[in-house]
C-alpha cells in the first residue's frame, strides 16, 4: 500500500516499448515548438509509447509517429501508466 505519487520522468529515460502519459511540456521547450508539439497531439493527460531511443526518440501518439532530438525529448514530463499492471 504506497502512498500514490506522480513519478515525473523526462520521455528521453524511459525505454522503448513502455506506454506512459503525458503530464506536462517543460518551460525550456521553444514556445513555437511547444505548439508544433500540441498540433500533432502531445497534450496532457494523452497516452504515448516509446518506440525507439536511438538515434532519436520516437513516439506514438494516438495515430501519429513524431521523432524527437533528445534535448526536447529531456523537457517532455511524463508518468508511467498504472493500467500496465506493474507488480
Amino acid at each position: 500500500m504506497s502512498p500514490k505519487h506522480e513519478a515525473r520522468l523526462p520521455l528521453a529515460f524511459i525505454p522503448a516499448g513502455s506506454e506512459v502519459r503525458l503530464i506536462a511540456l517543460g518551460d525550456e521547450i521553444d514556445p513555437l515548438q511547444r505548439e508544433q508539439l500540441t498540433a500533432y497531439g502531445l497534450a496532457e493527460g494523452r497516452p504515448i509509447k516509446i518506440l525507439q531511443q536511438r538515434p532519436m526518440t520516437v513516439i506514438l501518439a494516438e495515430e501519429v509517429e513524431l521523432a524527437l532530438e533528445h534535448g526536447v525529448a529531456r523537457h517532455i514530463w511524463v508518468e508511467r501508466t498504472t493500467d500496465a499492471g506493474a507488480a
